[in-house]
This record gives C-alpha cells, structure tokens and sequence, in this order.
C-alpha cells in the first residue's frame, strides 16, 4: 500500500488548483498525481473551509473516538455479563481466567477483560503458559482419593480422610484436606443428638473407672451400655461391650425389647470370644445391668462390676462417644423400614467399618483390629 502524501504537499496543491485557471487533468499531470486524487482533495478541502456539507476533520475524529468508546462499553458490558454467569456455577474465583480466554476467541481484547476482572494481564499471560499447575494436579488427585474414600463410607469426615489417603499413596496435611473437602463439599453425615431418660435405681457396684478411660492391656477395662432407635416396626435396641485398651467391640446383642437378657447376651458373647479374667465391667445404672442374672453372670466369670454416678453421663462417656458415632454413622442416616434392615445396617457398620476401616489416633492412626494384632505379635515375641 503506497504512503499518503504529506499534508503540507495536499495543501500546497489545492491552493494551486483554486488560484490556477488551468486545467485540473493538467495541474494534477505537473504534480504527479491523478486528477481523481485531486478532485478528491478540492472537495475535501471544501468540507474543511465549511463550502461545502460534510464532516470535517475534527468532526470525523470525534465520531471515530465516539464509536470507538461505545465499541469499548460494549465489550466491557459482556464481559460483566459473562463473569456473572460465570461466577453463578461455583467456580473458584482463581479459575477466571478460562472466561478470558473464551472472550478472548470472541473478539474481546484481553486488556479489557482483565482490567474489568481486576486482576493483570501478566498473571493471566503466566497462568495461559501453563494451565494446570504442579498444585492444582496434585489436589485434583487427593480429591479424587477423599470422593473414592467418602463414597465407601459416607460417615468419614476430612480427619479419617486424611489418616486414610497414605494408604492411597498420597501424603497431605489435615488443613489441606479440609479446605479440598469443604470446597468439594466432602462432609460426613452427621444427625442431631437426642438425649435418653431413663430412670436410674441403687447401683450394686461401687465405681472403679471413675473416668479413667484406659487400659494397658486388653480385657482390663469393658464399657458397656445400651442404644435405642425406631423403625417402621417399632424400636430395636443394642447393648455393646466396648474394651478400652483397643476400642473395640468385643461383645453386642441386638434386640425388640431392652431387657436383662440383652445385657447378658451381649456379656455371654464377649466372654466367648475373649475368655476374660478379672475384667472390670463399667456400665450406667439401667435396670439391666443391676439385675441378679446380670450380677450372677459377672460372679460366675470372675468379673467386676463397676458402676457410675446417677445422671453423670461423663462416667461412661467413653460408651457414649462410640454410641454417638453409630447415631451420626448409620442411625439417623436415613429412616429404617424393619428392624431386620437396620440389624444388619448396625452389624455391618461394626464389623467392617468400625472395625477394620476406621482410624483411630489415639491408636497411632489404626483401626481397633490392626492394633490388636500388632499387640499380640509383639507380646509373642
């Protein structure tokens, strides 16, 4: 594209066409130019001197910048528009600048977006260069570890997350995982607690645990008391027995009706299992455990009863915490049809979640049976 002629010559031109009387085709022959070139500047000039309608100048200038302002308005208005669509799905404010990149294909200039979203064109230029960085990588992969764990165990909140990603292979602070799980909204299924009242008699048995919750060895130390819960049918009740060196649950029985005979089956079980010697059994004062079936059960095992205060349910908070867990963990999750379905609910959650999937720090991070077993083969060696 040839260069315009300066504007000195243009000038210098029309003023010599205007005061000669000769022929343009020969004024614009002496100067090297067309004649329809010069027709053109006559009648610009013509505009300028006010001789003649049209836009000047200065008038085509200001509508030029005019247009171009409204033009500039209207990306700016877009973008706004866009950004508030784009903020309506939840993104991370940090994921904004895939919508410049999307105007940016649109025919919006990147300065502009970037200067309505308030942040530079650097960062976004820097974040274009490499979109997923070696972070973002990284808690895409531990959240997709927390939503595999999660969806196993629903109850699991970011702390058993946490103590179970190494088995995953991945290593992250417990601050991490809980900011990954409340953006990614990974919470444990929790319940309003609901208080028991229950009337409590004369206890038969002086307290020996007086709230010392441990025990070095196993079978020192048994909790036990019992839980309610409704069903369609009607209300299914369990009595477990809790031993405080492992947390485990060494003994349970599950029933329609809340009687003596529970308490002593779910005692009868656990003496099964583990063969218990001069065990202190630490229950509330229920009718239950001050009943002579459930005394001359202890007796006839070499057990010790134990009993707490009246209405202090800290003498047995222990009981009440693993109670608690199954309330939030499996009870109030979701309204149970027959009690069957909930006995299998409530058995299924003790023997394979509690059990052998939930970690426990106090345990250095290992479920009840991992740590039994460990016990056992360093006490055989």
């Amino acid at each position: 594209m040839p260069k315009p002629y300066p504007e000195e010559f243009r000038r210098d031109v029309v003023a010599v066409a205007r005061k000669c009387e000769a022929p343009l085709e020969q004024i614009a022959k002496d100067f090297g130019i067309s004649e329809t070139c010069l027709k053109n500047w006559l009648r610009k000039a013509d505009i300028e001197d006010g001789t003649r309608p049209g836009l000047t100048k200065d008038e085509s200038d200001e509508l030029r910048e005019a247009r171009k302002r409204i033009r500039l308005l209207e990306q700016e208005a877009e973008v706004m528009r866009r950004a508030v669509a784009y903020l309506s799905r939840d993104v991370n404010p940090k994921m904004m600048f895939p919508l410049v990149r999307e105007l940016a294909a649109d025919g919006i200039a990147v300065a502009v977006t970037c200067r309505v979203l308030g942040f530079s064109r650097q960062a976004f230029y820097k974040w274009n260069t490499d979109p997923v960085s070696r972070r973002d990588w990284d808690d895409a992969h531990l959240i997709n570890a927390a939503l595999d764990i999660h969806a196993g165990d629903p109850e699991f909140g970011y702390r058993f997350i946490a103590d179970e990603l190494p088995t995953h292979g991945i290593v992250a602070g417990e601050n991490r995982v809980h900011r990954l799980c409340s953006q990614q909204r990974i919470f444990s299924v929790f319940a309003k607690k609901r208080g028991l009242h229950r009337r409590s008699g004369p206890p038969v048995h002086d307290d020996l645990v007086r709230r010392q919750f441990s025990a070095q060895q196993p079978d020192r130390l048994w909790l036990t008391d019992i839980t309610e819960h409704w069903t369609d049918e009607g209300k299914l009740y369990l009595c477990a027995i809790k031993d405080c060196f492992s947390t485990r649950i060494v003994g349970y029985s599950i029933a329609d009706r809340m009687t003596a005979d529970l308490a002593c089956s779910a005692l009868r079980n656990a003496i099964a299992l583990r063969n218990p010697d001069g065990t202190v059994v630490h229950s509330d004062r229920g009718s239950q455990f001050r009943s002579g079936i459930f005394v001359e059960l202890l007796t006839c095992n070499g057990l010790q009863g134990s009993m707490g205060k009246v209405g202090a349910c800290g003498d047995n908070a222990a009981m009440e915490s693993f109670f608690a867990l199954l309330q939030r963990n499996v009870l109030d999750r979701r309204r149970w049809s027959s009690r069957e379905e909930l006995r299998l609910a409530i058995v299924e959650w003790i023997e394979k979640t509690y059990h052998r999937r939930r970690r426990q720090r106090g345990l250095g991070r290992l479920t009840p049976v991992e740590y039994e077993t460990l016990h056992q083969t360093a006490h055989a060696a």
